[in-house]
């Protein structure tokens, strides 16, 4: 993987370990030689990931719709920060530059960006690893639904094991580089006659 998308709140949250994770998966990242990806703000946990990679040495593209510029208040420091039109532009954008994508803790548009890049996932129109950097438990209610859903048989087991988790940096991202995408089924695969 040469990049890497974080999804993650622009608030800090109520634990501490929020933001150290996010600096800590930040200084890694640059100490692999691998360029994050995320959404461009200076401050939360977007903010310390950015920080951590670009003190470590990394490279860093920011992605920023127009309208959250001042809102989020955007990382003047980055490597490149590139400005949108919308929501939209900038997932397709941060798909279109990452070899992966990982989350950490956020809200609601965290809990967006895994959901559409998961469903891309299943749909074959992603073919990269995607993880959850589960920072004290943060996301085991998700997970504990996502099994609900395999239950339910509302989702698929194949589709369950899309979604890569570890509490651990550098575990995540050795089972992300070990990550081998299942087939595409023929009927989404345009390559196939």
């Amino acid at each position: 993987m040469k990049s890497v998308c974080v999804f993650c709140g622009s608030s800090a949250g109520i634990s501490p370990e929020y933001i150290v994770a996010g600096r800590a998966l930040g200084e890694t990242l640059a100490q692999k030689g691998i360029r994050l990806i995320y959404g461009g703000a200076a401050v939360g946990i977007m903010g310390a990931v950015a920080n951590g990679v670009l003190e470590s040495g990394g490279q860093v593209i920011g992605i920023i719709p127009g309208f959250l510029s001042k809102k989020e208040i955007r990382h003047e420091g980055l490597t490149e920060l590139i400005t949108v039109d919308s929501m939209h532009q900038r997932k397709q954008k941060m798909a279109e530059l990452s070899e992966g994508f990982i989350a950490l803790p956020g809200g609601f548009g965290t809990l967006e960006e895994l959901s559409e890049i998961l469903t891309w996932a299943q749909l074959g129109l992603v073919r990269y690893p995607v993880g959850i950097l589960n920072v004290n438990g943060y996301y085991d209610h998700l997970l504990a639904l996502f099994d609900h859903m395999v239950s339910q048989e509302l989702l698929k087991p194949q589709n369950r094991e899309l979604v890569i988790n570890h509490h651990s940096i550098d575990e995540l991202l050795d089972q992300m580089k070990n990550y081998q995408p299942a087939d595409v089924p023929k009927w989404l695969d345009k390559t196939r006659t």
